[in-house]
C-alpha cells in the first residue's frame, strides 16, 4: 500500500499544483521556459503513475474487504462509464460537448473514480479511485479562483463531437472487451 499511496502523492502532487499554487507554476514556467517545465511535470507524473500502477498491483495480492458491493452496480457502473472517454477526450476535439461541459475531462475523472467505487470494495480500490475522484473535485472547485489555460485542440465544430462520440465509444468498447483484462488484469464482466 505504500507504493500506492506513495504513487498517488506524486502524480496527484504534481497535477495538483495549479490548485494550490498556481501562481508559482506560472513563475516557474516564466523562469525554466514552458517546455522544460512540461518535460518536468510530465517526468514527475510517469514517476507517480508507475508506482500507482505497481502499488495498486502489489495490493491486489493482500486485499482488504471494506465492503461488498451488490452485483447490479456492476451494471450502474459500467453504464457511468460510458461517457468517461468520450469526455476524457473532449478538449482536444472542440465543439459543443467541450462547449457545453466546460471541463469535461475532470468530469470524466469523477465518474470514472465514481464508477469503480460502486463496482470495487477493496480498501486499495477505495484509496486509489477515492484519491482521484477527491483530487478531481478539488480541481473543478478551484477553477472559480485561478485562470484557465488554453488546452491545445482542433478548431471549434459540431463534426468534432460526432468524431468525438464515434472515437470515445469505439475507446470504450475495446476497453471493456480486450483493453482492460490486458492492461488492468482483471476482466470488465
Amino acid at each position: 500500500m505504500t507504493t500506492l499511496l506513495l504513487g498517488l502523492a506524486i502524480f496527484l502532487g504534481m497535477h495538483s499544483i495549479s490548485i494550490v499554487a498556481h501562481e508559482w507554476r506560472d513563475g516557474m514556467v516564466q523562469r525554466i521556459g514552458k517546455y522544460p517545465w512540461q518535460a518536468l511535470y510530465g517526468l514527475v507524473s510517469i514517476v507517480g503513475f508507475v508506482l500507482i500502477v505497481k502499488g495498486y498491483g502489489m495490493a491486489r495480492l493482500d486485499p482488504t474487504v471494506l465492503y461488498m458491493p451488490p452485483a447490479w452496480l456492476r451494471h450502474v457502473s459500467m453504464l457511468l462509464l460510458l461517457p468517461v472517454f468520450v469526455l476524457f477526450l473532449a478538449p482536444y476535439l472542440a465543439g459543443h460537448i467541450k462547449r457545453v461541459m466546460k471541463h469535461p475531462q475532470l468530469v470524466a475523472v469523477k465518474l470514472w473514480a465514481v464508477a469503480h467505487l460502486l463496482a470495487n470494495g477493496m480498501l486499495h480500490d477505495v484509496v486509489l479511485f477515492g484519491a482521484f475522484l477527491a483530487w478531481a473535485v478539488a480541481d473543478r472547485i478551484s477553477f472559480k479562483r485561478r485562470p484557465m489555460r488554453e488546452v491545445p485542440a482542433l478548431p471549434s465544430s459540431g463534426i468534432n463531437d460526432v468524431i468525438l462520440v464515434v472515437l470515445g465509444l469505439g475507446v470504450y468498447v475495446a476497453f471493456v472487451l480486450w483493453l482492460h483484462p490486458v492492461l488492468i488484469g482483471v476482466p470488465v464482466a
